[in-house]
Order: C-alpha cells, then structure tokens, then sequence
C-alpha cells in the first residue's frame, strides 16, 4: 500500500513539475493544447468585453452565422456526391448550436418587448431544418449532437425567461419519429448511390467490430499519468503521454514546426479505435491518464455551473428592467448550450466530437462561457 502512495506521489510530483518547467515551445500535445487555449481564452475574454454586444448586433451575428453554416454544410454535402470529403460538420457543429440557440434566445427577448418577429422566427426555423437535414447527411454522430443541442437550448430558453417549455411529450416523440425515418431514408439513399459513407448501418457495424477490443486495450494500458508506450501506435517509440490521440489540428502543428508525433489519418488502426469508436472518457483517459480525465470532467462542471449561475445573475438585471446585458444573455445562453451538448457527446459517445479541430470549438466555447464572469464583477463593484 505504501509503494502505491509513493508511485502516485511521484507520478504527480512529476506532473506538477512539467507543468511549471514547460518551455513556451511545446514538447508534446498537451502542452501545445493548454498554451493555444491560453491564447483563446485571452481573445475571447477581450472581445466580449470590449467590442459592442448589444441585442441587434448578437442576433444578426447569430443569424449570419447560422445562414453560413448552412451553407458550408450544404457545400460539404455536395463535395461528398463527387468524392472529395471535407468533414466542415464534425468539427463546427457545436458552433452551429451556438448560432441557432443564440437566434432563438434573442427571438424571445424581442418577442417578449412586444416586436413582432414572425418572419425572423420562420428564417430561423428554415435555417434549423436546413442545418439538420444537411449534417444529419453528412454525419450521423451530428445529429446526435443536434438534437441534444436543441433540447438543452430550449429548456435553458424556458427555464431563462420563466416560460412554458416548448419541449413537450407529443413533440419529443415527433422527434424521435423524425430520426427513425431519418435512419431509414440514409440507409436507402446509400444502398441507392452505392455510397457506403451515407449508411448507419455501417457506422454502428464498424463501432461493434472495434469498440470492445479499443476499451480492452484503453484498460489494459492506462495509468494514473499516460499509458503504456508499447501499446501505442508508435510502439516503443511512444511517451506514454499526450502521444497525439488528443490533438490539436495537425495543419496548426505542421504551421509552427512542432516535432510532435501525427497520424496523418491513418484509419482502421489504434488510432481510429480511439478517435472514432470510443468516447471521449476513454481517448482522453488513455492519452493523459485517469488524473487527466478527473481535470477534464472537473473543468467542465466548473464551467458549466458558472454558466449556470451567470445565467441567473442576468435574469435578475433583465427582470429589474436592466438592459444593458440582453445581448451577452442570449450569447451565454447559445455558449453554454453549445458547451454542454458538445461535452455530454464528446465524453460520452464520440471521442471525435472533442478532438481535433472540434477541440478548438470546445476550448472557444469554454472561453465564450467563462468571459462573462469579467463584466459581471466589474459591474458588481
């Protein structure tokens, strides 16, 4: 039992001192991780306290964006049909909540100010619609998150502005019913194309073939701090932490000449077991440790129940008729929304949902939550 404290003690003493000692080039993924987040972080809290975000400006930057990402969905769906997959869904679809739960939460503070927005509303909706038919093409892992997405954003809507949830049993059934016939439709349209990438079926065949050997292999492997370097892709060659399973974009590794292991894609191996068919608690655990998943689930209850409470704060100015907040309300109510769902499926269902590319959308949306906590406590004193 002793020895077993003392490894442990070691293990984080080592930690700590990497952490202190971490030279501003980094030496591995993690530390390339917190420095951009870092960087994110002092952007995001720079520009929401300093450029202007008032209701008409958050609501047309809510509205533009949900119309380009339709359009970049669309584009994508598209590029697929000829072959050329450019994978726009995945990685910003977190942001695309953002959008649209942002333009449905200032759509009921205008309707609540007695502004008749019934066309705005129909733009929003047939944006939605459009948003979700178009990733649900592209990746069915989107619509997972979509949804989960759009339920979380008018529940915190509802639970805002003190209404009756537009979310009842009869609808939520709807929905259900909806993504039935979404499965089946893809599974025809890919029988019908010849084109395997549209089936659900094949996507939940290749998580069964892979999932129990991946969880196998993360169990098996994984210490307190990293993992076995034998068991890695890289073999012996391996740190046995932050090999690269969690990473940044390999683009913005190769743009700094960072000697940081990649994958370059490489599918169908360790790699993809982990990044695809496993959820993030396992990637994350296996690449940094079991310490390292308790600071990652830490980290987002932390910022999930300051959103929380940042919400209620707000509420209470606009219910004192104070409207100076109104457009960082709906911002943090689209943020938040968007943290939460891209959290639940990241660590829970898609490791993919959470790395990557989606990974700077995550710590961006981290950033978009906790800035507000500056203009708050300024206001405050």
């Amino acid at each position: 039992m002793i020895y077993y404290v003392i490894q442990v003690y070691i293990n984080i003493n080592s930690l700590w001192e990497n952490i202190v000692t971490m030279p501003i080039i980094a030496e591995n993924h993690l530390q390339f991780i917190l420095e951009v987040g870092v960087i994110l972080f002092a952007i995001v809290f720079f520009a929401i306290n300093l450029l202007p975000t008032s209701i008409s400006i958050i609501t047309l930057f809510a509205l533009i964006l949900s119309v380009m990402f339709a359009l970049l969905f669309g584009i994508d769906t598209a590029l697929i049909l000829i072959h050329q997959q450019h994978e726009l869904v995945q990685p910003f679809g977190s942001i695309a909540i953002l959008s649209i739960i942002t333009a449905f939460a200032s759509l009921r503070v205008m309707e609540n100010s007695g502004v008749n927005v019934r066309k705005l509303k129909t733009m929003v909706m047939g944006v939605t619609v459009l948003i979700t038919v178009l990733g649900g093409l592209m990746h069915r892992s989107f619509l997972l998150l979509w949804f989960v997405g759009l339920f979380v954003g008018f529940l915190i809507i509802s639970k805002s502005f003190r209404q009756k949830s537009i979310l009842t049993l009869k609808r939520i059934a709807m929905f259900l019913g909806l993504g039935v016939i979404a499965f089946v439709l893809l599974e025809v349209l890919s029988q019908l194309t010849h084109m395997s990438i549209f089936s659900p079926l094949l996507r939940i065949s290749r998580i069964g073939d892979n999932s129990i050997a991946s969880i196998k292999m993360v169990l098996q492997n994984t210490y307190l701090i990293g993992h076995n370097p034998e068991s890695t892709f890289w073999k012996s060659a391996g740190l046995g932490f932050a090999d690269g399973y969690i990473t940044l974009p390999m683009s913005l590794i190769l743009m700094f000449g960072l000697p940081l292991p990649l994958f370059f894609g490489v599918l169908v191996t360790k790699k993809d077991q982990i990044d695809y068919f496993l959820p993030g608690i396992m990637g994350y655990t296996y690449d940094f440790g079991y310490l390292g998943l308790v600071v990652l689930i830490a980290f987002i209850i932390i910022v999930i129940l300051v959103g929380l409470k940042l919400l209620m704060l707000y509420r209470e100015k606009r219910e004192r008729n104070n409207k100076t907040y109104l457009g960082k309300e709906v911002l943090l109510i689209g943020s938040l929304t968007a943290f939460i769902s891209q959290s639940l499926v990241g660590l829970f269902i898609s490791n993919r949902s959470i790395n990557g590319i989606a990974l700077i959308s995550f710590i961006v949306l981290a950033s978009l939550v906790l800035a507000h906590t500056i203009s708050i406590k300024r206001e405050q004193n």
